[in-house]
């Protein structure tokens, strides 16, 4: 087939892809699918990262996440880290942190002099990606993430091992909550080069549709959550 026939055949594809278009249902209406989450935030969101493979943990503290995420390299014992630059982390105090541990840092300040070999090397040599997200979600234990220069994706999806640091307070009850933030977002134009959902650990059921866990992206998924109002809560009776 010559290059005008091809691209004759995908006009006619497209033209008739027109005739399906999706129309919104003016019917339906936010309040059906919105999810009602009547228990604390955390509480649902940490339930739901266990049902879906992950291995939630809440602290009361930054301190204590240090202390948790000490545990979780005892295990690994990486060398590197593949990292995003965040609020949260810095909070964390992650750059000292991992100067402690003497764990290799990863992240754009590091790679963006690097020729594009070197940053290719160095991003699949990491042991352990460590972000935190930009929402994360109660309903079904999924972390948003809003990917820009500092908060790229390879950090989630290129280690074998994956740490999300997430404090209590970027716990959004459902999916309709997070579209509205990033609606926010793009009408100040702040716009992300894109936009994913993570929902536990790479898993697929391709082969013979057995569920295989870490074939695309990490098999280890964590999810510390910071919990700093923890303390002020009275103890169940």
């Amino acid at each position: 087939m010559n290059r005008e026939a091809f691209l004759a055949r995908v006009r006619e594809a497209a033209t008739s892809g027109l005739r399906y278009r999706v129309h919104a249902d003016p019917t339906v209406t936010r309040a059906m699918g919105y999810s009602t989450i009547e228990e604390d935030l955390v509480a649902r969101f940490t339930a739901e990262v266990a049902k879906v493979g992950g291995r939630p943990v809440v602290v009361p503290s930054m301190e204590a996440a240090r202390r948790e995420a000490a545990q979780i390299f005892r295990i690994y014992e990486p060398r590197s880290a593949l990292c995003w630059r965040h609020p949260v982390l810095d909070r964390f105090g992650l750059t000292d942190w991992l100067r402690t541990e003497r764990v290799t840092q990863i992240d754009s300040a590091l790679l963006a002099p690097q020729a594009r070999a070197e940053q290719r090397r160095d991003m699949l040599a990491a042991d352990i990606g460590i972000t935190s997200c930009t929402f994360a979600l109660a309903e079904t234990g999924s972390l948003v993430m809003a990917h820009e220069f500092g908060n790229e994706r390879v950090a989630s999806l290129v280690p074998p091992v994956y740490l999300a640091i997430v404090s209590r307070e970027q716990i959004l009850a459902d999916l309709f909550d997070a579209f509205d933030r990033l609606g926010e977002r793009l009408a100040k134009r702040d716009w992300p080069s894109n936009v994913t959902l993570i929902t536990g650990p790479s898993k697929t059921g391709d082969i013979e549709s057995k569920l295989v866990v870490g074939v695309h992206g990490p098999g280890k998924w964590h999810v510390l959550v910071v919990d700093e109002t923890a303390g002020e809560k009275p103890a169940p009776a």
